[in-house]
Formats: C-alpha cells, structure tokens, sequence
C-alpha cells in the first residue's frame, strides 16, 4: 500500500488487527511500526517474516522510509534522517495512527530517536534496536576486530570510511556483524537505491544525536545483542545515557548480534511483547 507523505509517496505493508474481540467490546492493539535499516541497502523485507510474531499483542506495520525500497524515489541530496524522521509523524497523521510503538534496527534507529526527539509528544513508545547515537569509526574498527578478527576490523575501519573494498571483502564484514544474519535469499529480496546509499553514509559519518536524545519524552527500550560488532553493548549504553533519566532501559541480549531476533527470537519476542504492554496498557 502506498500513502501521499510530505510531498512523496510511502510504501508501507500491515499485518495483525488493529481491532480485536475482547468480551462484548472491541479492544484496539497497540500499533507497532518498524523502521529498517540502510542507508541505501535496506528495506522492509528483511524484518519479514519474524516481526510477524507479535501481532498477537500488536498490529505491525512495515514502513520503506522515503528514496527506499517501494517508496518513491527523490534527490538524493535532500535525503536526511530528519526528513524521514518527520515523514513517521506524517505518515501516523494519515494513517490515523495514535500513540505508536516506533522500532527503529541499525539505521532506523537514528529516525526513530529523532521521530521521538521532534514530536516528543507523539510516540507512545520507543524501541531503539542495535543502533547509536554517534558515529565512532574506531569503535566500530573495534568492535569488528573483537568479533571478525584483525583483518576484518581493518576491512571495516576502511568500508565505514567510505573507502572502496571488494565485494568479497564486504561479505566478510557482515558475517562479523553476529552469529546470524540475513541469508542470500533475504538479501535479494531487498530493493536498494545506491544514488541515496552514499549520501546516507556522509550523513552516517557525521551522526551525533546525543543532544536530540535528551528531548525524547516517552519510555524508550534500548536493545542490543552482546555480540553485535557494529553497534557494540558501548554503543547501547551511550544511548541510554543521553536519554532523560527515568525513560530509558537497557537491555543486552546474550548471544545476540546485530539481528537479534535470528539468534534468540525466544528471548527478543518475549522482551518486546512486555515493552509494549508497559508503554500502551490497555
């Protein structure tokens, strides 16, 4: 389905009731909505179909964040976290949505925070997922290192750089990314843009967010796995502690890499289902 936002047009994608049967009433689910991660590289469908697994407590909506997947496609140069950032509300507005659970994995967690920093009254919930709020070249080299080894961490120093490396190179940084990850089969079902994919990435390396956490006003999940090399357990706790005292938790998956829900969907789903019973109560 597609949807007229801020001067473009969204592709989003439902599933679960956002109405149940409860008793002689209809009880109305919490809305969940996923932001994907990229820049460029992602969308949707490789949340597909594991966050299926709460619409039992919630209806989940899949969103392609603009110049992304089936989404209209712009100038790249006017791509910006913000932009997409405000493009959640909008896209809430239309859609009639009220008080939504926003998670936001890898990229999408810089639009989630910025969603909950600009409309601080909106969200009734955030899930910030293996993400950060600053880019840190050498944390990243590390964190790569610790998991894929010393050539890898290079390689990867070298990727998020912005310098070139092979295609075989680049397989060898995302296999560090954690025990799981999306298989070939996953991957080619992703629809890329690499005109906004560069330009994502300046933006990326020039990411600080500390300042825009401290506005975010509602209860805010921040997960990680405890072996995830991109965006470590430092890169988690960095978040929690430029939220506002009292609305953020933290929560270290064991076992976990970037794609948690590949490596401990037991423990992921269940951490989710009670984050959102605690942020929307019936």
């Amino acid at each position: 389905m597609r949807v007229e936002v801020a001067g473009t047009h969204l592709w989003f994608d439902v599933e679960g009731a956002g109405l149940v049967p409860d008793g002689p009433a209809m009880r109305e689910q919490p809305t969940l909505l996923l932001l994907h991660g990229g820049p460029g590289s992602y969308d949707h469908s490789y949340l597909k179909p594991h966050f299926a697994a709460l619409t039992d407590v919630a209806q989940v909506i899949y969103l392609d964040l603009r110049d992304h997947g089936r989404s209209d496609r712009g100038d790249p140069a006017a791509w910006t976290f913000e932009r997409c950032a405000d493009d959640v509300r909008a896209l809430c507005d239309a859609l009639g949505i009220v008080r939504p659970v926003v998670l936001g994995h890898s990229m999408g967690g810089f639009v989630a925070l910025l969603y909950g920093a600009r409309h601080p009254d909106h969200p009734g919930g955030l899930v910030l997922q293996s993400t950060m709020v600053r880019f840190d070249l050498d944390r990243i080299a590390a964190g790569f290192r610790r998991f894929g080894g010393q050539e890898v961490g290079e390689l990867a120093r070298q990727d998020y750089a912005g310098e070139p490396i092979s295609d075989g190179d680049s397989a060898r940084v995302f296999a560090a990314f954690g025990p799981n990850v999306p298989g070939p089969e996953a991957l080619a079902r992703r629809l890329g843009n690499p005109a906004v994919g560069g330009h994502g990435m300046t933006h990326m390396r020039r990411l600080d967010v500390r300042a825009d956490a401290a506005l975010v006003a509602c209860p805010t999940l921040v997960s990680v796995g405890e072996l995830d090399a991109i965006t470590p357990v430092g890169a988690a706790r960095e978040i929690a502690e430029a939220l506002p005292a009292g609305i953020g938790r933290l929560e270290v998956l064991p076992g976990a890499g970037h794609f948690p829900w590949l490596d401990r969907p037991d423990q992921y789903f269940a951490g989710l289902r009670s984050f959102i019973a605690r942020a929307v109560p019936r």
